[in-house]
């Protein structure tokens, strides 16, 4: 018997490893933890949440924008980590940046803003 204690609703257990990592409630975490990662830490999220997206959506599309229930909150921050890493797999071969581009840690937030270095 496990006692480890589920932070997702049932039917999403299978993305329950990803809780950790990819559950982050800020876009600066969420950016972070795209650069954090490897290619293959990238693709394997990718592999994993992209045939769980529509009933993913459909269960936080139950409820009026402000009122999602907090013990969803974190399968959203999943599906926004889905979309920061969604564009790395399909149009950039995986790479955890953007290639050709200023490199992204140069960047610094300041209170939802963001201002070159």
């Amino acid at each position: 018997m496990s006692n480890i204690i589920s932070q997702l609703p049932a039917d999403f257990a299978t993305l329950e490893p990803f809780v950790a990592k990819w559950a982050l409630g800020t876009g600066k975490q969420r950016h972070e933890a795209r650069l954090d990662s490897t290619k293959a830490e990238l693709q394997t999220f990718y592999d994993a949440i992209l045939p769980e997206m529509r009933k993913l959506l459909a269960a936080l599309d139950q409820y009026a924008l402000g009122t999602l229930p907090e013990e969803l909150h974190k399968l959203y921050w999943l599906s926004l980590s889905f979309a920061e890493v969604a564009p790395h797999i399909e149009l950039y071969k995986g790479s955890v940046g953007v290639p050709y581009a200023f490199a992204e840690k140069r960047f610094i937030y300041e209170t939802g803003n963001v201002v070159n270095v």
